[in-house]
């Protein structure tokens, strides 16, 4: 989040309207505070297995500030066809894997363990398929013989961090064809 934040200034097309998060004690919503962007916290557990009325709640934290896209960072709620239907190609996530490798979690660990000799991560539009949206871009590093899930974890996350960014301004400039980085 502090990544895409950052590099939207100048000539970038984008600017953040709300950071939102499910944690009102999230790092990323204090550090928005401390740098005067709108922030929106709906808790999550108030609502039990009630997701549709959980997601009515975010759609209405969001309509206050009108954003044109929603990039997820860190969310790790699974969001209903509904809602993600309701953003269809604005939705952006960011994904530790080399998609279509390693949809949903743990990641880091099952590329070692299946051997990999490379990882990275994937941007893509957001569909009601986990993790099946079409990719906007990834970068590669190489699996290391010394590599723990902590280490590459740690590796990948730089990429992300270039990568994401990167991936919004050409998506805001209504770029779709895929950006790699090895």
């Amino acid at each position: 989040m502090r990544a895409l934040v950052r590099s939207m200034k100048g000539g970038h097309p984008a600017r953040p309207a709300v950071i939102f998060s499910n944690n009102a004690d999230a790092a990323g919503i204090a550090w928005a505070e401390e740098h005067e962007i709108p922030t929106e916290v709906v808790d999550h557990r108030p609502f039990g297995e009630e997701r549709a009325r959980y997601e009515g709640a975010i759609a209405e934290a969001l309509s206050k500030h009108e954003p044109d896209l929603i990039c997820l960072a860190g969310f790790m709620r699974v969001l209903t066809a509904r809602f993600v239907n309701a953003w269809d190609g604005r939705m952006l996530n960011i994904h530790p894997s080399l998609l279509p490798k390693y949809r949903g979690l743990n990641t880091h660990a099952r590329a070692i363990a299946d051997g990999e000799n490379e990882h990275g991560c994937t941007v893509h539009l957001v569909t009601p398929e986990l993790d099946e949206g079409p990719i906007l871009g990834q970068a590669k590093i190489a699996v290391l013989p010394s590599d723990t899930p902590q280490s590459l974890a740690a590796r990948v996350l730089k990429q992300e961090h270039m990568l994401y960014p990167a991936v919004l301004e050409r998506f805001a400039n209504g770029e779709t064809d895929p950006l790699f980085i090895s």
